[in-house]
């Protein structure tokens, strides 16, 4: 386990208790009574740390390297039911952008989500979570696979952003996006929105657009991130903690100005500290969210969730 910054007074009570156990299991000595006392103290370190975290440290969590991923959720959920559909019949298979269809249950979903690597080798195939434009188009054209099919959709989004490089841009990663959007809110089945990491910019938006949105606590959405919104303004990363919390980024923040609809809460210590635990929020959040859709015509859908999306942005002076 890779322990974050502030994370270290965790790192140190963890590493007392294994020795402790060990003592125990390598010689006589009865240690029940100091393993008890360390556990308690663990806990409530954990408490004191995650019950007090800033913007930007939910900003470290939700790039945690142990952090699940979306193809971590989706086998989790589905299990030997999901069935990987490749490629958006007109460039390649953007190996950022992974989609298929799977079961939770008896239902069929679309599952579509960026996915990040676990180690350097991954990192570069999955291009660090940042889609092309085909990626974008990839999870079009799964959507309205779904669509034809009436089958409902959910999208895991975790990206640092769109990738901005010169041919991504040459091959119309802007309008792909903006399309992605126009598509999405009148797409006449449900979708089911899911931060599950970082949620970033348009590249976050380009598959964001959903009936119900939830965002795991320790998550962030917004136009940019911390680091890049420092750059702009001081010149410097070195703001960034100051861009976390002037952004408004956590869930916290986001459900404040009604921009989500749900916040989904972590286990104590972050998503990647006890994964079925999460795994098994996750799913039921989805069960349940779509139960609240499942019996409105497309019309109805359609209207609600331009409505929804018509009411952002609105002050009342």
């Amino acid at each position: 386990m890779e322990y974050l910054e502030f994370e270290q007074p965790i790192k140190e009570l963890e590493d007392q208790y294994a020795k402790a156990c060990n003592i125990g299991e390598e010689s006589e000595v009865d240690v029940t009574a100091t393993c008890k006392q360390i556990e308690k103290k663990l806990i409530e370190k954990k408490k004191e740390i995650y019950k007090n975290l800033t913007p930007w440290q939910r900003v470290q969590i939700s790039r945690h390297p142990n952090r699940p991923y979306t193809l971590d959720y989706i086998n989790a959920i589905c299990g030997d039911t999901f069935l990987e559909l490749h490629g958006d019949r007109n460039v390649k298979d953007d190996k950022a952008m992974i989609g298929g269809l799977g079961k939770i249950g008896d239902q069929s979903f679309m599952f579509v989500g960026q996915q990040k690597g676990y180690n350097t080798k991954t990192r570069q195939y999955r291009n660090f979570g940042m889609a092309n434009p085909e990626g974008y188009r990839k999870a079009l054209r799964l959507m309205k696979s779904a669509e034809k099919f009436g089958v409902p959709v959910v999208c895991f989004v975790d990206t640092p952003g769109a990738y901005p490089g010169l041919e991504a841009e040459e091959r119309g990663q802007g309008e792909a996006i903006a399309r992605n959007i126009l598509e999405m809110t009148r797409l006449k089945v449900p979708i089911i929105v899911v931060i599950i990491g970082e949620g970033a910019s348009g590249g976050a938006l380009g598959i964001g657009v959903g009936d119900k949105v939830l965002m795991l606590e320790n998550t962030w959405y917004s136009v940019i991130s911390p680091e890049s919104c420092s750059s702009i303004l001081w010149r410097s990363w070195e703001y960034k903690e100051i861009a976390a919390e002037a952004l408004k980024l956590t869930s916290i923040d986001m459900k404040k100005q009604k921009l989500i609809d749900e916040i989904v809460k972590e286990p104590l210590g972050g998503a990647h500290s006890n994964r079925e635990e999460i795994f098994d929020m996750v799913k039921s959040s989805i069960t349940k969210a779509y139960s609240e859709f499942k019996n409105l015509s497309p019309e109805e859908l359609v209207e609600k969730r331009m409505d929804k999306y018509l009411d952002m942005g609105v002050f009342k002076g």
